[in-house]
């Protein structure tokens, strides 16, 4: 086939076949290799001397159509497409499944069938999801994966089990205040359940060892990424922040053997130093929910800045943590995501949020801070006034900034963006 499918339209009205087969023991779908067959498959005659740039491609192909390399996956591998909304799913025991886990940004199309489920005041990303859903653009997914966290997302929930026909559908109502030992072992029970949900709603199992490999994997990955904000943090001329969002955004769809592969590619395409004089940029952290805006880091970039770190779910809160590999396996996943940088929808102290964007200002020697939000997303909001006051108080300048996946704001950041690093 010509690699060139994964650019083909993502709204696709062919139907997949979604049947739910059984198969006794997943054990990660071992007697198929699904990593290389897909990596072979996308980028045909990509040889071991690629250059940097060439390695970048294989994301930004990924990136380019999302839905059809899910397409293409499933129809590739027979396997199943579950799809989820938040980086607090355990996306190792979706992997552990044999399906493929998949993070749903929005397409940034046009809501017209949304309108009549969902508030004009719900977020975009809540609105997009359920738009692209209706209209088809989703009909790949096998299942969706909903974990607790904002109203919009909740009720979103309700919305899609009664007006979408996905064979599997799962809440994961993880606990709200993480800073307990009841947590803990609330959360333990949430894992337990959730693999037994995915063994009865697919119709396998998932064994010790296919779970183990499945972390294995989401440690190399997580491992390669972190890298990759080290490298931007410390000679930030060797990658830019718009490329490590598109890795990034690719990273929350691809396969994952074929995604550890490709990153270790690219990690080792970096650590060697480019020609070139490094630049002298203000330095900048991003903090926010998720970046539905790739053309950001560009506006930043062409003010005179660089975005060496972020706190984004869809950025180094979906890196940030590893899982043991020896033990409890579950108690380990639970360990994970408990003790992980929190986002605005749960809470470890009053001031944590603040209190890590901070540290990571200082370390990383930022000069100042852009709050990128939805619009319309509270926990972010509630969050923001004391945040922006711990800053004031360091002397940190910042800027906030409200998006929409539907609308153009591209002109009005740059201007904003110009005025922000003349302050600097």
């Amino acid at each position: 086939m010509d690699k060139n499918i994964i650019a083909a339209d993502c709204g696709s009205k062919k139907r997949i076949n979604k049947r739910l087969t059984k198969n006794k023991n997943s054990d990660f779908m071992k007697n198929k290799p699904i990593g290389l067959f897909l990596l072979k498959f996308i980028i045909p005659k990509r040889s071991q001397g690629a250059s940097y740039m060439e390695k970048l491609g294989i994301f930004k192909q990924v990136v380019s159509n999302p839905c059809q390399y899910a397409r293409t996956w499933k129809q590739q591998t027979h396997g199943k497409v579950i799809g989820n909304f938040c980086s607090y799913t355990p996306e190792e025991l979706i992997t552990a499944s044999g399906a493929l886990p998949f993070r749903i940004l929005g397409s940034g199309a046009t809501i017209s069938r949304a309108d009549a489920f969902l508030q004009a005041y719900s977020c975009s990303l809540v609105r997009g999801a359920l738009e692209d859903s209706l209209a088809g653009r989703l009909d790949f997914l096998d299942g969706t994966v909903f974990p607790h966290t904002c109203d919009s997302i909740q009720r979103l929930s309700d919305i899609w089990r009664m007006n979408t026909d996905y064979a599997f559908h799962a809440d994961l109502i993880m606990p709200v205040k993480l800073d307990t030992g009841s947590a803990e072992q609330y959360m333990i029970s949430v894992i337990q359940k959730f693999r037994k949900d995915l063994e009865t709603g697919l119709g396998i199992q998932i064994t010790d060892d296919g779970l183990r490999k499945a972390i294995r994997i989401s440690n190399q990955v997580r491992n390669s990424l972190a890298r990759l904000y080290e490298i931007r943090k410390t000679a930030p001329e060797r990658i830019k922040s718009s490329e490590l969002h598109t890795v990034l955004k690719a990273s929350m769809v691809m396969d994952r053997e074929q995604l550890a592969a490709a990153l270790k590619e690219l990690v080792l395409s970096l650590e060697t130093p480019r020609a070139g004089n490094p630049a002298n940029p203000k330095r900048l952290v991003l903090t926010g929910g998720l970046c539905s805006m790739p053309d950001i880091y560009d506006i930043i970039e062409s003010s005179g800045g660089a975005v060496i770190w972020d706190d984004f779910c869809t950025g180094a809160r979906y890196v940030e943590g590893r899982i043991e590999e020896t033990g409890d396996l579950e108690t380990n996943i639970a360990r994970r995501y408990i003790n992980r940088v929190v986002c605005p929808a749960k809470h470890s102290g009053i001031y944590a949020r603040g209190n890590y964007l901070l540290e990571k200002v200082k370390e990383n020697h930022a000069d100042g801070v852009i709050f990128v939000f939805l619009k319309f997303c509270d926990p972010h909001s509630f969050d923001y006034p004391y945040m922006k006051e711990m800053l004031e108080k360091e002397g940190i300048p910042s800027m906030l900034f409200e998006i929409e996946d539907q609308a153009s704001s591209g002109g009005q950041l740059q201007t904003r963006c110009e005025a922000f690093m003349e302050m600097l």
